[in-house]
């Protein structure tokens, strides 16, 4: 089997640009990857043809043999670009090697550990308790969804006083879970904002109270030792990762205890092959993982047969497809925007495997990825009291 042709496709998924791209080979079969949307997302299509030429009329299935190569082509370690692109590569590739073998991918990979993959929603505001209340048990009737991800800030974190940003956000943490229940779960997400640890320790004790799934990357990502001593003042499970780019930093992250929880994005860190690398270093330090996927529903079928394959997976992070609100079986008739078929869709709280289907067990439509999409985004940068900016 060789690899005959690359192409790559700019959609959208609600209001976030994706790319994807597709692999084909002189058998026939076509496989399906993404990248991340870093930004600037116009100059994936040209890198990803650059790529092409390294592998063109190669093997598909020596995935780790052409993952390397477009590693080692570059002579520095490729950056978020170079990474994002090599990712969505490896994903065809996975996706090529099962259907030729009529398997799911998970059965590359030792085959499933688990029959099913629990899954959590991110609610990227902090709205009224009752708001929150109403959402938790609508996607708990329609999904049975019962972790969910929020922002510990209830005011600006940079116009108030920190004590008044603490004691705002312990009370309305506080209304959540009463008005909640038991019987949900939510992670904080403080997302890199906090630039002095002992502010990031200070939120970590108000949400230990409420005994959160877990405290994810209140500070900056690349001072390593600073997150070990950050976890070894906190009481609640700290997670991070989302920002590392290699098995390397995971290392050091590691190796320093500066973390309960990982979160590598499988769009991010150069594909499966890598996050399987990542995952073993961190279940030989007793660390769980928790991928960060705030992507389309191709990223969410490639996460899928990851996690239902790997031993130390926690939780993933889900965004329900277009359209899905409105169908509790998943996505039907005219009604169906976007550019998978058949996205996974959560029942009782997990998204089910599909063993009778090969490859990452989803169709892609062609026809809606022929009309570019593209839509621009960008994140908002936060600007403090004195005019200067701040992380976001």
């Amino acid at each position: 089997m060789k690899i005959t042709a690359l192409r790559s496709f700019m959609s959208c998924d609600r209001d976030r640009p994706r790319v994807l791209v597709a692999i084909d080979t002189d058998e026939g079969i076509t496989g399906w990857g993404e990248c991340y949307n870093h930004g600037p997302d116009r100059a994936l299509p040209p890198l990803l043809d650059y790529l092409y030429l390294q592998i063109e009329g190669q093997d598909p299935r020596r995935i780790e043999a052409l993952v390397l190569k477009l590693m080692q082509q570059s002579r520095f370690p490729p950056g978020a670009l170079g990474l994002a692109a090599i990712s969505a590569i490896d994903h065809a590739l996975w996706d090529i090697s099962a259907k030729a073998l009529n398997v799911p991918v998970y059965m590359l990979l030792g085959g499933n550990v688990r029959d099913r993959v629990r899954v959590y929603q991110g609610v990227y505001t902090a709205p009224e308790p009752e708001r929150i209340r109403d959402h938790c048990i609508e996607m708990r009737e329609s999904y049975g969804l019962t972790a969910f991800k929020l922002s510990p800030y209830r005011i600006d974190i940079h116009a108030n006083p920190w004590g008044k940003v603490l004691r705002t956000t312990g009370d309305w943490v506080e209304k959540v879970t009463e008005a909640c229940g038991e019987d949900v779960e939510f992670a904080f997400d403080a997302h890199a904002k906090i630039y002095e640890s002992w502010q990031a320790v200070q939120l970590g004790d108000v949400l230990a109270q409420f005994n959160p799934l877990f405290y994810e990357e209140p500070i900056r990502p690349e001072n390593f030792e600073a997150w070990g001593r950050l976890k070894s003042q906190l009481k609640v499970p700290l997670a991070t990762g989302e920002s590392l780019f290699s098995k390397f930093e995971f290392l050091r992250l590691l190796q320093v205890s500066g973390a309960d929880i990982i979160q590598p994005d499988i769009c991010v860190i150069g594909g499966l092959l890598e996050m399987r690398k990542i995952a073993a270093m961190a279940e030989a330090h007793y660390v769980s993982v928790a991928p960060h996927n705030p992507m389309g529903p191709l990223a969410t079928a490639v996460n899928l047969h990851f996690a239902a394959s790997q031993p130390n997976f926690k939780i993933l992070e889900y965004r329900l497809p277009v359209g899905a609100a409105y169908h509790s079986d998943g996505m039907s008739g005219d009604e169906r925007v976007g550019y998978v078929v058949d996205p996974y869709v959560p029942k009782d709280g997990y998204l089910e495997l599909r063993p009778d289907r090969p490859g990452w067990g989803v169709e892609i439509d062609e026809e809606y990825l022929k009309t570019d999409r593209y839509v621009h985004w960008e994140r908002k940068l936060p600007i403090r009291p004195d005019g200067s900016t701040a992380h976001c």
